[in-house]
């Protein structure tokens, strides 16, 4: 590669970019992630100009530095791709009725009684610790309770009824 004696950056870009990505590009076998390495390379290289102008070689600075970011892209791929198959999505069963009936039911309530029941019987958190992290008393919590189970025991009632 060609050095800018002079230290302008631009022509030293200029004149190690192009051959700079084909390089990676053969390296990667993705001219976009070569592109990125060498951009991201140039990037720190700017932003420490006036030393990295200074080598006896600032391309082979720049190329270093370019290397060791597609092989970085490469090893946190490599770690994702071990991830995704030792950790596969399984898939759930579709919910019951009784689940989307009380699914629909919670989505009615008032958010601060939807919350209060949500985290007191699926998340089984106190009425204390759900006054705490609401910033109210502890009886507005009951209240809230209270009346968030009236208001779903009237629902799902009244639809056993009407599926009688």
């Amino acid at each position: 590669m060609v050095t800018s004696p002079d230290g302008d950056f631009e022509e030293f870009y200029q004149a190690c970019a192009q051959p700079l990505t084909i390089q990676l590009f053969a390296y990667t076998g993705s001219m976009a992630a070569a592109q990125d390495v060498v951009q991201e390379a140039f990037c720190r290289a700017l932003t420490r100009w006036r030393k990295v102008s200074e080598y006896d070689d600032p391309a082979a600075w720049v190329r270093r530095v370019a290397w060791n970011l597609a092989t970085s892209q490469w090893r946190r791929a490599r770690t994702a791709r071990r991830f995704l198959r030792r950790h596969r999505v399984e898939h759930a069963a579709e919910p019951s009725p009784d689940r989307v009936a009380l699914a629909r039911a919670l989505a009615t309530l008032p958010d601060r009684h939807r919350r209060a029941v949500i985290l007191h019987y699926l998340a089984d958190l106190p009425v204390s610790e759900i006054a705490a992290q609401e910033g109210v008393a502890e009886g507005t919590v009951k209240s809230w309770l209270h009346r968030g189970r009236a208001a779903l025991a009237a629902q799902l009632t009244e639809k056993e009824t009407n599926r009688a």
